[in-house]
């Protein structure tokens, strides 16, 4: 699901909500990160206490960092590529999606493969949830069904300025090939089409610099629009932390591999007994 999903905790009247204990053990840097911070994850259903075992193996500077930005993360924007074939622009868009906090981006495959720059997108691609789509069509109704408004960068007549969107609705902002824009099937099924206002001579922008302005703008305003809403639900949240700390550095990657194995294992062996 890629909207923000409002998770409430039921009453529990006078009940304590019991945590599971921090383990005591050492991690590879010493004693478990940031005892204070894991405790209000725990105490706030943001860990599951398999996590602790990730926590362990970094710094308390790099579970700070991983919490704080997950904390961040935003579903109410996010962003579809269609046919930008260029690595260096696919890169760039995955990194202004990192920096403005926007989760979950979306490609339709042009005629090159998306193979984001590695020098351009410095990892950020780790860190985000990539969608692939077989066609306008397919990506327009996956993201309908959740909840978006589907709006299209395009040099048309009807297009609108960015700033008169309605930023309160959760909005796909979709952008397209570098040299002839989004294709006609896209263009027809968007709701809306918008562009970025000029003032200059010129009358397009670089597509990556584009979407940087419009992430910018609309991340900006609808967090002032909607508040929270803005902000991932608790779910959503831990999953994404779940995942970020077993690929957090080496030594989590290798303890989630011998952990996949492990289940892999065990999953085998049940359906051989």
């Amino acid at each position: 699901m890629f909207p923000n999903a409002v998770v409430q905790d039921e009453a529990r009247g006078g009940n304590s909500v019991s945590t599971p204990s921090i383990p005591e053990r050492s991690g590879a840097f010493g004693p478990m990160s940031d005892d204070s911070l894991v405790r209000e994850a725990l105490q706030k259903g943001l860990l599951e206490p398999d996590d602790l075992r990730y926590v362990a193996e970094m710094t308390p500077e790099r579970f700070r960092r991983l919490y704080t930005v997950a904390a961040r993360r935003t579903r109410h924007v996010t962003v579809v590529l269609e046919a930008v074939d260029d690595g260096h622009n696919q890169a760039a868009v995955l990194r202004s999606a990192d920096a403005f906090g926007v989760q979950d981006v979306h490609v339709l495959v042009g005629k090159a493969p998306f193979r984001p720059s590695e020098g351009v997108a410095r990892g950020s691609e780790r860190w985000l949830t990539i969608h692939r789509h077989p066609s306008p069509e397919a990506a327009f109704s996956a993201l309908r069904a959740a909840g978006y408004v589907i709006a299209a960068s395009a040099l048309d007549p009807t297009a609108v300025p960015l700033e008169a969107l309605d930023f309160a609705r959760p909005t796909a902002f979709v952008f397209g090939n570098e040299k002839d824009g989004l294709s006609e099937a896209a263009r027809a099924l968007a709701d809306v089409r918008f562009i970025v206002p000029m003032v200059g001579f010129v009358e397009s922008l670089n597509v990556s610099v584009a979407a940087a302005i419009t992430l910018y703008t609309a991340t900006q305003k609808a967090r002032a629009l909607v508040g929270e809403r803005f902000f991932l639900g608790r779910d959503e949240r831990r999953a994404l932390l779940g995942r970020w700390l077993r690929q957090a550095n080496d030594r989590t990657r290798r303890l989630a591999a011998l952990e996949k194995e492990s289940a892999e294992a065990g999953g085998d062996g049940g359906k051989a007994g």
